[in-house]
């Protein structure tokens, strides 16, 4: 594990940080908006700013009857559409469970922005509610999947809505793939085909799909694993759009290690030609437990562990061949719950939804006291890329039980740092406060 630079941030939306990166120099804005706001609720000062006036019911602009869905300040209006049990322009049912989403501009309609969703159907085999052709499935008995819509933001409808892509299960997060050009999927879970249940899946589960942008209207992609980017209890990705390289968290649950990760694809334009699965790790300190005693502002050097087993044939937390198993045993950092992540700036930031010294009162199987959440800054210099050390947060409504992250342009400025991918390389790490959004 060689060293490089690099810093890690911790909490709120963070800063970014100031630092040599292969004889550039990589700016630092300042991020304290969080921190401001949690110093104001310990004191009881009222979490208000000047913002839009009071929020009140308001209901959907399409339906001005109807139910008040979101509160909104006055002057303010929504509408709302694509809700569960629908039909959609396919012929298909709206399925359950909505979740991860991510808007592109239509690759072919102006005004229209395309949204694709994520449906975590966690339903026993053959009952899941994302239905589509039979062919395109992954998994003949998975209910998960995705639905494309288009909207017109001109106005205010829905143009069209579909099943892009099906079989799968327990869709959970995911993120924006390599030039805007696709939406990678994560299944969360390590469900083995057979299962133990009446019926089983018919294949092993714990994988990222990709959806393609351009599908034609009530198109299904055909639903193909993406088996070098790891068989683990995905949540969510984040890609670097300047090299290719994708982070990935990992949220096994309460009492287990998540890992860390990152890929580096063969070709970034093409998922499927292979690549290298790896799992942070901090230099000189193996299986660092980064759960708790985090300081703001500490940098720590991280390597990299090549994961020599991305799609183990026993995936499940008890297992020795499980890849967070693989990346730790040979140094390998373990996170709490590793959740939302993001890109932005010349920097991943990723949640972890309960670590932290503030604890929330849940202990779990492995005797840890889980925390009200961390936020991490990783940040590539040089030819790697590095990662962050992050803060506990307080129990107050400011911020607790992190579980997503997304930008905001009054979250302070943004700087963009270009890197080249490496093999195993290490860097420094370091924390930081950062601002609400």
């Amino acid at each position: 594990m060689q060293s490089r630079e690099l810093r890690i941030s911790r909490r709120s939306f963070l800063g970014r940080s100031a630092m040599a990166a292969g004889g550039g120099l990589v700016s630092l804005t300042a991020l304290g908006r969080l921190g401001a706001r949690e110093a104001a609720a310990a004191s009881g000062e009222a979490l208000t700013g000047g913002g839009y006036g009071p929020l009140g019911p308001v209901a959907p602009a399409n339906d001005p009857g109807g139910f008040p869905i979101l509160a909104l300040p006055a002057g303010f209006s929504y509408v709302a559409f694509s809700a569960i049990g629908e039909t959609m322009s396919d012929g298909n049912p709206v399925a359950n469970n909505l979740d991860g989403m991510a808007a592109f501009a239509h690759p072919g309609e102006p005004h229209v922005v395309r949204l694709i969703r994520n449906h975590e159907d966690r339903a026993q085999p053959a009952l899941g509610s994302v239905l589509g052709p039979a062919g395109t499935r992954y998994d003949a008995n998975g209910g998960g999947g995705n639905t494309t819509l288009d909207y017109d933001e001109q106005t205010r409808t829905l143009v069209r809505d579909f099943i892009s892509l099906n079989g799968t299960i327990v869709n959970c997060a995911g993120g924006i793939g390599y030039g805007f050009q696709s939406w990678l999927t994560c299944e969360e879970t390590t469900a083995s085909a057979g299962g133990g249940n009446a019926l089983g899946w018919a294949r092993n589960h714990g994988y990222v799909f990709q959806v393609p942008l351009n599908l034609p209207p009530s198109t299904t992609a055909t639903a193909v694993p993406i088996p070098e980017m790891g068989r683990f209890a995905h949540e969510a990705v984040a890609v670097d759009q300047s090299t290719g390289l994708v982070y990935l968290t990992e949220d096994a649950g309460s009492g287990s290690g998540s890992g860390f990760y990152r890929f580096i694809p063969d070709d970034p334009t093409n998922l499927f030609a292979g690549g290298r699965l790896q799992m942070l790790g901090i230099n000189n300190r193996p299986h660092y437990d980064a759960r708790q005693g985090q300081r703001v502002g500490r940098q720590l050097s991280v390597g990299w562990f090549d994961i020599d087993d991305p799609d183990p044939a026993n995936a499940s937390n008890s297992s020795p061949e499980r890849v967070f198993t693989q990346g730790f045993t040979q140094g390998g950092a373990t996170f709490n719950r590793l959740e939302g992540c993001w890109w932005d700036g010349g920097s991943v930031f990723f949640v972890s939804t309960s670590g932290g010294d503030v604890k929330n009162g849940d202990v779990n199987a492995d005797s840890f006291a889980e925390g009200y959440g961390q936020v991490w800054e990783y940040r590539p210099t040089g030819r790697s890329a590095a990662s962050s050390g992050s803060s506990s947060s307080p129990p107050v409504p400011a911020c607790s039980t992190r579980r997503t992250i997304s930008p905001s342009p009054r979250a302070g400025g943004s700087s963009s740092a270009r890197t080249t991918p490496a093999p195993t390389t290490a860097t420094r790490i370091r924390w930081r406060r950062a601002s609400p959004t």
